[in-house]
């Protein structure tokens, strides 16, 4: 999942950043209001962990600019305020879900995941398309009941797809959401079409051929073949 974490106190943004990068996530920081409006205007997020308090601005004020915007991510408000007026105003302005700092790392963790199934697939813990079975847990893959053997990088692209079903996504938008910022410093999308293929001539080695349909000029579709 790729994350975005706007909160003005590095130290805990670090903490933050290091845990859920363990946990296989790409995670972008942004530590005041300007840069955080900035990085949701340029980029896509699967979620958003939002302080209320920062130095130049509210973090409501960002969640109305992303609900405005009709902006799709899931936001979650991790605050220090804890009043259940506070918790009553960020829920009505927006946010998914709302957590009180200091908070455990594994609990913010399971909020983003149980968050992003709610969001994508129904609140289901396995996900089933097609003849593919994901274990978002696990980071394991089954197709046709056999386990298939993909990089980090290619699980990743493979739920984007998932999570795009049915729908064209740009070379640009794949590789925004594998490399983030990073993928500003690229000059080609050579990368992405490296792991397609590979995640492509995996999945037809276990016999399935058209789930990955490239759109010509466009970009590429996920589409179910029974």
């Amino acid at each position: 999942m790729k994350l975005l974490i706007v909160e003005d106190q590095k130290s805990l943004s670090d903490s933050i950043v290091s845990y859920l990068k363990i946990e296989g996530n790409l995670c972008e920081t942004a530590f005041n209001f300007e840069s955080a409006v900035e990085k949701i205007s340029l980029y896509k997020y699967d979620c958003i962990l939002v302080d209320i308090n920062l130095p130049d601005g509210n973090g409501f004020e960002i969640i109305r600019k992303i609900k405005l915007e009709k902006i799709l991510c899931g936001i979650i408000i991790i605050s220090a305020r804890d009043t259940v007026d506070d918790r009553i105003k960020g829920l009505e302005t927006g946010a998914d879900d709302y957590i009180v700092k200091p908070f455990d790392m594994a609990e913010l963790n399971a909020r983003i995941k149980s968050l992003i199934r709610r969001i994508n697939f129904s609140g289901e813990n396995i996900i089933q398309i097609g003849k593919i079975t994901i274990f978002p847990e696990q980071f394991q893959v089954k197709v046709n009941n056999d386990f298939i053997d993909l990089t980090k990088k290619e699980y990743d692209l493979l739920m984007f797809l998932v999570s795009n079903i049915n729908r064209v996504v740009t070379k640009e938008t794949i590789a925004e959401h594998l490399w983030g910022d990073y993928v500003d410093m690229s000059d080609s999308f050579d990368f992405v079409y490296s792991h397609m293929k590979n995640l492509r001539k995996k999945l037809q080695e276990k016999g399935l051929i058209d789930y990955i349909k490239t759109i010509y000029g466009l970009g590429y579709k996920f589409n179910i073949i029974d």
